[in-house]
Protein backbone atom coordinates (compact mmCIF):
# COMPACT_ATOMS: atom_id res chain seq x y z
CA UNK A 1 0.00 0.00 0.00
CA UNK A 2 1.39 3.42 -0.92
CA UNK A 3 2.20 5.77 1.89
CA UNK A 4 0.79 9.23 1.38
CA UNK A 5 2.52 12.60 1.31
CA UNK A 6 0.31 15.10 3.10
CA UNK A 7 -1.29 17.24 0.39
CA UNK A 8 -1.75 20.13 2.73
CA UNK A 9 2.01 20.60 2.89
CA UNK A 10 2.49 20.89 -0.88
CA UNK A 11 2.03 24.62 -1.14
CA UNK A 12 4.30 25.25 1.83
CA UNK A 13 7.08 23.11 0.36
CA UNK A 14 7.23 24.97 -2.93
CA UNK A 15 9.41 27.70 -1.36
CA UNK A 16 13.14 27.50 -1.74
CA UNK A 17 14.00 27.03 1.90
CA UNK A 18 10.79 25.97 3.60
CA UNK A 19 11.12 23.86 6.76
CA UNK A 20 8.52 21.14 6.80
CA UNK A 21 6.94 20.32 10.16
CA UNK A 22 5.76 16.87 9.16
CA UNK A 23 7.79 13.96 10.49
CA UNK A 24 6.10 11.34 8.35
CA UNK A 25 7.22 10.84 4.73
CA UNK A 26 5.40 8.79 2.21
CA UNK A 27 5.07 8.62 -1.59
CA UNK A 28 1.72 9.00 -3.27
CA UNK A 29 0.85 7.64 -6.68
CA UNK A 30 0.20 9.86 -9.70
CA UNK A 31 -3.37 10.41 -10.76
CA UNK A 32 -4.62 8.97 -14.04
CA UNK A 33 -8.08 10.40 -14.11
CA UNK A 34 -10.73 9.82 -16.74
CA UNK A 35 -9.25 10.65 -20.12
CA UNK A 36 -12.00 11.51 -22.50
CA UNK A 37 -14.56 13.55 -20.58
CA UNK A 38 -14.34 17.04 -19.28
CA UNK A 39 -14.71 17.42 -15.54
CA UNK A 40 -18.15 18.60 -14.49
CA UNK A 41 -18.49 22.33 -14.51
CA UNK A 42 -15.50 22.92 -16.80
CA UNK A 43 -17.11 24.84 -19.62
CA UNK A 44 -15.29 27.38 -21.74
CA UNK A 45 -16.66 30.88 -21.46
CA UNK A 46 -15.74 33.76 -23.78
CA UNK A 47 -13.09 35.06 -21.41
CA UNK A 48 -11.65 31.65 -20.60
CA UNK A 49 -12.08 32.37 -16.88
CA UNK A 50 -13.46 28.96 -15.93
CA UNK A 51 -10.59 27.19 -17.65
CA UNK A 52 -8.01 29.35 -15.92
CA UNK A 53 -9.59 28.68 -12.55
CA UNK A 54 -9.08 24.97 -13.18
CA UNK A 55 -5.38 25.55 -13.82
CA UNK A 56 -5.08 27.66 -10.68
CA UNK A 57 -6.88 25.20 -8.40
CA UNK A 58 -4.92 23.34 -5.73
CA UNK A 59 -5.02 20.10 -7.70
CA UNK A 60 -4.70 19.88 -11.46
CA UNK A 61 -7.11 17.34 -13.07
CA UNK A 62 -5.71 15.40 -16.00
CA UNK A 63 -9.03 15.16 -17.82
CA UNK A 64 -9.33 18.96 -17.88
CA UNK A 65 -5.84 19.27 -19.35
CA UNK A 66 -6.57 16.73 -22.07
CA UNK A 67 -9.81 18.50 -22.98
CA UNK A 68 -8.03 21.85 -23.08
CA UNK A 69 -5.22 20.45 -25.24
CA UNK A 70 -7.77 18.96 -27.66
CA UNK A 71 -9.35 22.39 -28.11
CA UNK A 72 -6.27 24.64 -28.05
CA UNK A 73 -3.22 22.72 -29.27
CA UNK A 74 -2.16 24.36 -32.57
CA UNK A 75 -0.96 21.09 -34.09
CA UNK A 76 -4.43 19.60 -33.66
CA UNK A 77 -6.05 22.77 -34.96
CA UNK A 78 -3.82 22.78 -38.05
CA UNK A 79 -4.66 19.12 -38.73
CA UNK A 80 -8.37 19.90 -38.47
CA UNK A 81 -8.05 22.77 -40.94
CA UNK A 82 -6.19 20.50 -43.38
CA UNK A 83 -9.13 18.10 -43.20
CA UNK A 84 -11.52 20.96 -43.94
CA UNK A 85 -9.40 21.99 -46.92
CA UNK A 86 -9.19 18.44 -48.27
CA UNK A 87 -12.97 18.06 -48.07
CA UNK A 88 -13.32 20.81 -50.67
CA UNK A 89 -11.16 19.00 -53.23
CA UNK A 90 -13.52 16.26 -54.54
CA UNK A 91 -16.05 18.76 -55.86
CA UNK A 92 -13.29 20.65 -57.64
CA UNK A 93 -11.43 17.81 -59.33
CA UNK A 94 -14.57 15.95 -60.44
CA UNK A 95 -16.18 18.99 -62.06
CA UNK A 96 -16.13 19.76 -65.78
CA UNK A 97 -13.91 22.53 -67.10
CA UNK A 98 -15.64 25.86 -67.57
CA UNK A 99 -17.43 26.27 -70.92
CA UNK A 100 -15.61 28.53 -73.36
CA UNK A 101 -17.30 31.31 -75.36
CA UNK A 102 -15.53 32.50 -78.50
CA UNK A 103 -16.34 35.30 -80.97
CA UNK A 104 -14.88 35.43 -84.45
CA UNK A 105 -15.39 38.19 -86.96
CA UNK A 106 -14.27 38.09 -90.58
CA UNK A 107 -13.75 41.20 -92.72
CA UNK A 108 -14.74 43.66 -90.00
CA UNK A 109 -15.13 47.24 -91.33
CA UNK A 110 -12.60 49.85 -90.32
CA UNK A 111 -15.25 51.62 -88.26
CA UNK A 112 -15.80 48.34 -86.30
CA UNK A 113 -19.48 48.28 -87.20
CA UNK A 114 -20.13 44.59 -86.57
CA UNK A 115 -23.49 44.76 -88.35
CA UNK A 116 -21.57 45.09 -91.63
CA UNK A 117 -19.05 42.34 -90.88
CA UNK A 118 -19.13 39.62 -93.50
CA UNK A 119 -19.16 36.85 -90.94
CA UNK A 120 -19.89 37.00 -87.18
CA UNK A 121 -19.36 33.65 -85.52
CA UNK A 122 -20.37 32.96 -81.91
CA UNK A 123 -18.96 29.74 -80.46
CA UNK A 124 -19.69 27.88 -77.23
CA UNK A 125 -17.43 24.92 -76.45
CA UNK A 126 -17.17 22.33 -73.66
CA UNK A 127 -14.41 19.83 -72.94
CA UNK A 128 -15.67 16.36 -71.97
CA UNK A 129 -13.26 13.85 -70.40
CA UNK A 130 -13.75 10.21 -71.28
CA UNK A 131 -16.55 8.71 -69.15
CA UNK A 132 -15.25 7.60 -65.73
CA UNK A 133 -12.27 9.93 -65.51
CA UNK A 134 -14.04 12.61 -63.47
CA UNK A 135 -15.48 10.00 -61.13
CA UNK A 136 -12.04 8.53 -60.52
CA UNK A 137 -10.54 11.96 -59.83
CA UNK A 138 -13.27 12.58 -57.26
CA UNK A 139 -12.60 9.21 -55.63
CA UNK A 140 -8.88 9.98 -55.40
CA UNK A 141 -9.65 13.27 -53.66
CA UNK A 142 -12.06 11.47 -51.30
CA UNK A 143 -9.30 9.03 -50.34
CA UNK A 144 -7.05 12.03 -49.70
CA UNK A 145 -9.65 13.25 -47.21
CA UNK A 146 -9.41 9.91 -45.40
CA UNK A 147 -5.63 10.26 -45.30
CA UNK A 148 -5.64 13.71 -43.74
CA UNK A 149 -8.34 12.59 -41.30
CA UNK A 150 -5.96 9.86 -40.19
CA UNK A 151 -3.22 12.47 -39.82
CA UNK A 152 -5.59 14.56 -37.71
CA UNK A 153 -6.30 11.57 -35.47
CA UNK A 154 -2.58 10.91 -35.27
CA UNK A 155 -1.94 14.50 -34.15
CA UNK A 156 -4.62 14.16 -31.48
CA UNK A 157 -3.19 10.91 -30.10
CA UNK A 158 0.41 12.15 -30.16
CA UNK A 159 -0.57 15.36 -28.38
CA UNK A 160 -2.63 13.40 -25.86
CA UNK A 161 0.30 11.13 -25.03
CA UNK A 162 2.73 14.05 -24.82
CA UNK A 163 0.36 15.91 -22.49
CA UNK A 164 0.05 12.90 -20.20
CA UNK A 165 3.81 12.42 -20.07
CA UNK A 166 4.41 16.09 -19.33
CA UNK A 167 1.68 15.94 -16.66
CA UNK A 168 3.45 13.10 -14.87
CA UNK A 169 6.82 14.80 -15.26
CA UNK A 170 5.23 17.67 -13.34
CA UNK A 171 3.87 15.22 -10.77
CA UNK A 172 7.33 13.71 -10.38
CA UNK A 173 8.84 17.15 -9.87
CA UNK A 174 6.42 17.94 -7.05
CA UNK A 175 6.99 14.56 -5.42
CA UNK A 176 10.77 14.91 -5.63
CA UNK A 177 10.49 18.32 -4.03
CA UNK A 178 8.59 16.76 -1.13
CA UNK A 179 11.29 14.12 -0.75
CA UNK A 180 14.07 16.69 -0.61
CA UNK A 181 12.12 18.93 1.77
CA UNK A 182 11.42 16.06 4.15
CA UNK A 183 15.05 14.90 4.02
CA UNK A 184 16.15 18.48 4.63
CA UNK A 185 14.04 18.61 7.76
CA UNK A 186 15.51 15.33 8.99
CA UNK A 187 19.04 16.56 8.24
CA UNK A 188 18.31 19.69 10.27
CA UNK A 189 17.12 17.51 13.17
CA UNK A 190 20.25 15.35 12.94
CA UNK A 191 22.43 18.48 12.88
CA UNK A 192 20.75 19.66 16.08
CA UNK A 193 21.35 16.27 17.72
CA UNK A 194 25.02 16.34 16.65
CA UNK A 195 25.48 19.86 18.06
CA UNK A 196 23.93 18.87 21.39
CA UNK A 197 26.12 15.79 21.62
CA UNK A 198 29.18 17.84 20.71
CA UNK A 199 28.31 20.37 23.40
CA UNK A 200 28.46 17.63 26.07
CA UNK A 201 31.51 15.91 24.60
CA UNK A 202 29.65 12.90 23.16
CA UNK A 203 30.36 13.72 19.50
CA UNK A 204 33.28 15.09 17.53
CA UNK A 205 33.41 18.33 15.62
CA UNK A 206 33.52 16.46 12.25
CA UNK A 207 30.05 15.11 13.04
CA UNK A 208 28.74 18.65 13.35
CA UNK A 209 30.43 19.67 10.09
CA UNK A 210 29.14 16.60 8.26
CA UNK A 211 25.63 17.41 9.44
CA UNK A 212 25.93 20.96 8.08
CA UNK A 213 27.28 19.67 4.77
CA UNK A 214 24.35 17.25 4.46
CA UNK A 215 21.88 19.99 5.31
CA UNK A 216 23.42 22.31 2.72
CA UNK A 217 23.24 19.58 0.09
CA UNK A 218 19.53 19.08 0.68
CA UNK A 219 18.83 22.81 0.74
CA UNK A 220 20.50 22.97 -2.68
CA UNK A 221 18.37 20.08 -3.90
CA UNK A 222 15.19 21.84 -2.78
CA UNK A 223 16.31 24.98 -4.61
CA UNK A 224 17.23 23.26 -7.87
CA UNK A 225 14.12 21.09 -7.84
CA UNK A 226 11.94 24.15 -7.38
CA UNK A 227 13.61 25.76 -10.39
CA UNK A 228 13.21 22.57 -12.42
CA UNK A 229 9.46 22.70 -11.85
CA UNK A 230 9.43 25.87 -13.95
CA UNK A 231 11.00 23.97 -16.86
CA UNK A 232 8.43 21.18 -16.64
CA UNK A 233 5.55 23.67 -16.41
CA UNK A 234 6.84 25.40 -19.54
CA UNK A 235 6.81 22.11 -21.47
CA UNK A 236 3.25 21.31 -20.38
CA UNK A 237 2.04 24.85 -21.05
CA UNK A 238 3.56 24.63 -24.53
CA UNK A 239 1.37 21.62 -25.34
CA UNK A 240 -1.63 23.60 -24.08
CA UNK A 241 -0.65 26.67 -26.14
CA UNK A 242 -0.33 28.74 -22.97
CA UNK A 243 2.41 31.09 -21.84
CA UNK A 244 5.49 29.26 -20.47
CA UNK A 245 5.07 31.22 -17.23
CA UNK A 246 1.37 30.41 -16.85
CA UNK A 247 0.70 28.85 -13.43
CA UNK A 248 -0.35 25.24 -12.99
CA UNK A 249 -1.64 23.41 -9.94
CA UNK A 250 -0.36 20.15 -8.46
CA UNK A 251 -1.23 17.03 -10.49
CA UNK A 252 -3.68 14.50 -9.08
CA UNK A 253 -2.64 11.11 -7.77
CA UNK A 254 -3.44 8.04 -9.85
CA UNK A 255 -4.75 4.57 -9.12
CA UNK A 256 -2.49 1.60 -8.60
CA UNK A 257 -0.50 0.83 -11.76
CA UNK A 258 -1.98 -2.03 -13.72
CA UNK A 259 -2.22 -3.22 -17.33
CA UNK A 260 -5.44 -5.14 -17.91
CA UNK A 261 -4.90 -6.10 -21.55
CA UNK A 262 -2.90 -9.02 -22.90
CA UNK A 263 -0.45 -8.60 -25.75
CA UNK A 264 -2.86 -10.42 -28.09
CA UNK A 265 -5.68 -8.02 -27.20
CA UNK A 266 -3.42 -5.01 -27.65
CA UNK A 267 -2.26 -6.33 -31.01
CA UNK A 268 -5.84 -6.63 -32.26
CA UNK A 269 -6.70 -3.15 -31.00
CA UNK A 270 -3.61 -1.71 -32.68
CA UNK A 271 -4.39 -3.18 -36.08
CA UNK A 272 -7.91 -1.73 -35.91
CA UNK A 273 -7.25 1.66 -34.31
CA UNK A 274 -3.72 2.88 -35.04
CA UNK A 275 -4.07 6.05 -37.17
CA UNK A 276 -0.91 5.38 -39.16
CA UNK A 277 -2.28 2.00 -40.26
CA UNK A 278 -5.60 3.54 -41.27
CA UNK A 279 -3.78 6.32 -43.12
CA UNK A 280 -1.67 3.85 -45.09
CA UNK A 281 -4.76 1.78 -45.91
CA UNK A 282 -6.39 4.92 -47.29
CA UNK A 283 -3.22 5.63 -49.29
CA UNK A 284 -3.48 2.16 -50.86
CA UNK A 285 -7.09 2.89 -51.84
CA UNK A 286 -6.03 6.23 -53.29
CA UNK A 287 -3.16 4.71 -55.29
CA UNK A 288 -5.38 1.87 -56.53
CA UNK A 289 -7.80 4.46 -57.89
CA UNK A 290 -4.89 6.47 -59.31
CA UNK A 291 -3.75 3.36 -61.20
CA UNK A 292 -7.26 2.94 -62.62
CA UNK A 293 -7.23 6.59 -63.71
CA UNK A 294 -3.81 6.21 -65.36
CA UNK A 295 -5.21 3.33 -67.42
CA UNK A 296 -8.11 5.54 -68.46
CA UNK A 297 -5.54 7.89 -70.01
CA UNK A 298 -5.37 5.56 -73.02
CA UNK A 299 -8.92 6.66 -73.88
CA UNK A 300 -9.58 9.96 -75.69
CA UNK A 301 -11.05 13.13 -74.27
CA UNK A 302 -13.54 15.15 -76.27
CA UNK A 303 -14.52 18.71 -77.03
CA UNK A 304 -17.82 19.88 -78.50
CA UNK A 305 -18.44 23.27 -80.20
CA UNK A 306 -21.82 24.81 -81.01
CA UNK A 307 -21.55 27.77 -83.41
CA UNK A 308 -23.92 30.50 -84.54
CA UNK A 309 -23.17 32.23 -87.85
CA UNK A 310 -24.45 35.78 -88.39
CA UNK A 311 -23.68 36.75 -92.01
CA UNK A 312 -24.14 40.01 -93.85
CA UNK A 313 -26.09 39.61 -97.08
CA UNK A 314 -26.34 35.86 -96.67
CA UNK A 315 -28.40 33.36 -94.73
CA UNK A 316 -27.50 32.90 -91.07
CA UNK A 317 -26.92 29.40 -89.68
CA UNK A 318 -25.54 27.02 -87.06
CA UNK A 319 -22.53 24.79 -86.89
CA UNK A 320 -21.36 21.91 -84.72
CA UNK A 321 -17.76 20.77 -84.20
CA UNK A 322 -16.72 17.58 -82.42
CA UNK A 323 -13.06 16.84 -81.62
CA UNK A 324 -11.21 14.09 -79.78
CA UNK A 325 -7.65 13.61 -78.56
CA UNK A 326 -5.50 10.80 -79.97
CA UNK A 327 -3.68 9.25 -76.96
CA UNK A 328 -2.05 6.51 -79.03
CA UNK A 329 0.11 9.09 -80.77
CA UNK A 330 2.35 9.31 -77.69
CA UNK A 331 1.53 6.02 -76.00
CA UNK A 332 4.87 5.84 -74.18
CA UNK A 333 3.78 8.81 -72.03
CA UNK A 334 0.77 6.91 -70.76
CA UNK A 335 2.76 3.71 -70.34
CA UNK A 336 5.05 5.65 -68.02
CA UNK A 337 2.04 6.97 -66.12
CA UNK A 338 0.75 3.44 -65.51
CA UNK A 339 4.21 2.29 -64.43
CA UNK A 340 4.47 5.20 -62.02
CA UNK A 341 1.03 4.51 -60.51
CA UNK A 342 1.88 0.81 -60.16
CA UNK A 343 5.12 1.62 -58.35
CA UNK A 344 3.36 4.06 -56.03
CA UNK A 345 0.73 1.44 -55.19
CA UNK A 346 3.44 -1.10 -54.36
CA UNK A 347 5.20 1.48 -52.21
CA UNK A 348 1.99 2.21 -50.31
CA UNK A 349 1.50 -1.49 -49.62
CA UNK A 350 5.06 -1.68 -48.28
CA UNK A 351 4.39 1.40 -46.15
CA UNK A 352 1.33 -0.33 -44.68
CA UNK A 353 3.37 -3.39 -43.71
CA UNK A 354 6.03 -1.13 -42.20
CA UNK A 355 3.41 0.78 -40.21
CA UNK A 356 1.96 -2.46 -38.89
CA UNK A 357 5.38 -3.82 -37.92
CA UNK A 358 6.42 -0.56 -36.26
CA UNK A 359 3.14 -0.24 -34.39
CA UNK A 360 3.27 -3.77 -33.00
CA UNK A 361 6.91 -3.31 -31.97
CA UNK A 362 5.99 -0.09 -30.15
CA UNK A 363 3.13 -1.87 -28.38
CA UNK A 364 5.44 -4.61 -27.18
CA UNK A 365 8.09 -2.12 -26.06
CA UNK A 366 5.61 0.05 -24.14
CA UNK A 367 4.00 -3.01 -22.56
CA UNK A 368 7.36 -4.34 -21.33
CA UNK A 369 8.29 -0.94 -19.90
CA UNK A 370 4.94 -0.72 -18.13
CA UNK A 371 5.28 -4.22 -16.69
CA UNK A 372 8.83 -3.49 -15.55
CA UNK A 373 7.68 -0.30 -13.83
CA UNK A 374 4.88 -2.20 -12.07
CA UNK A 375 7.38 -4.73 -10.73
CA UNK A 376 9.66 -1.94 -9.49
CA UNK A 377 6.81 -0.02 -7.86
CA UNK A 378 5.68 -3.13 -6.02
CA UNK A 379 9.22 -3.92 -4.96
CA UNK A 380 9.81 -0.45 -3.56
CA UNK A 381 6.44 -0.35 -1.86
CA UNK A 382 6.56 -3.78 -0.28
CA UNK A 383 10.28 -4.14 0.47
CA UNK A 384 12.74 -1.32 -0.13
CA UNK A 385 10.88 1.62 1.42
CA UNK A 386 9.85 -0.19 4.65
CA UNK A 387 13.34 -1.58 5.11
CA UNK A 388 15.05 1.77 4.41
CA UNK A 389 12.72 3.63 6.80
CA UNK A 390 13.29 0.99 9.48
CA UNK A 391 17.06 1.22 9.03
CA UNK A 392 16.93 5.02 9.33
CA UNK A 393 14.88 4.88 12.51
CA UNK A 394 17.29 2.34 13.98
CA UNK A 395 20.33 4.41 13.00
CA UNK A 396 18.81 7.52 14.54
CA UNK A 397 18.24 5.76 17.86
CA UNK A 398 21.69 4.21 17.64
CA UNK A 399 23.35 7.59 17.10
CA UNK A 400 21.48 9.13 19.98
CA UNK A 401 22.59 6.29 22.26
CA UNK A 402 26.16 6.28 20.93
CA UNK A 403 26.13 2.84 19.27
CA UNK A 404 26.18 4.20 15.70
CA UNK A 405 28.44 6.91 14.28
CA UNK A 406 27.21 9.89 12.28
CA UNK A 407 28.43 8.50 8.95
CA UNK A 408 26.14 5.48 9.35
CA UNK A 409 23.25 7.81 10.16
CA UNK A 410 23.98 9.92 7.07
CA UNK A 411 24.19 6.81 4.89
CA UNK A 412 20.80 5.66 6.17
CA UNK A 413 19.30 9.07 5.40
CA UNK A 414 20.64 9.01 1.85
CA UNK A 415 19.40 5.47 1.30
CA UNK A 416 15.90 6.54 2.33
CA UNK A 417 16.12 9.51 -0.02
CA UNK A 418 17.30 7.32 -2.88
CA UNK A 419 14.65 4.62 -2.53
CA UNK A 420 11.87 7.19 -2.37
CA UNK A 421 13.20 8.97 -5.47
CA UNK A 422 13.51 5.68 -7.31
CA UNK A 423 9.99 4.76 -6.26
CA UNK A 424 8.67 8.04 -7.66
CA UNK A 425 10.68 7.48 -10.85
CA UNK A 426 9.24 3.99 -11.27
CA UNK A 427 5.71 5.30 -10.74
CA UNK A 428 6.31 8.05 -13.32
CA UNK A 429 7.89 5.58 -15.74
CA UNK A 430 4.75 3.47 -15.57
CA UNK A 431 2.46 6.37 -16.37
CA UNK A 432 4.65 7.47 -19.27
CA UNK A 433 4.91 3.90 -20.57
CA UNK A 434 1.12 3.59 -20.33
CA UNK A 435 0.75 6.84 -22.30
CA UNK A 436 3.09 5.40 -24.95
CA UNK A 437 1.06 2.19 -24.95
CA UNK A 438 -2.14 4.14 -25.64
CA UNK A 439 -0.28 6.08 -28.31
CA UNK A 440 0.90 2.83 -29.92
CA UNK A 441 -2.55 1.23 -29.80
CA UNK A 442 -4.30 4.36 -31.03
CA UNK A 443 -6.92 4.70 -28.28
CA UNK A 444 -7.37 5.16 -24.55
CA UNK A 445 -7.10 2.02 -22.46
CA UNK A 446 -9.29 1.68 -19.35
CA UNK A 447 -7.51 1.20 -16.05
CA UNK A 448 -10.45 -0.24 -14.10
Amino acid sequence: MYTLIHRESVSLLLGLFVMSTSAVFTVSRPSFAADSTMSEGLMEDPAGGTEERVFLSETLPLDALLTYAQAHNPTIQAAGLRVRAAQERPAQVSALDDPLFTYEGFNIPENFDLTHTDNNILKLSQKLPFPGKRRLRGEIATHEVAIVRGEQRQAEIITRAATKKAYYDLWQGHQNLLVYAREKELAAQFATIAEKKYAVGQASQPDVLRAQVELTRLITRVTTQTLKLGEVRAMLNGLLSRSPEAPLGVPHDAPKPVVRHTLAELTELTLHNRPEIATNAAAIARDTTTLALSRKAYFPDFEVYVERFLNTGRRDGFGVVFSATIPLAYREKYDAGVAEATARLSASKADLRAAQDTSLAEVKSALVRAQTAIALVNLFTQTHIPQAEQALASSRIGYQTGTVDFLALTDSLRVVEQVHLEHITAATDFEKAYADLERAVGQSLPRH
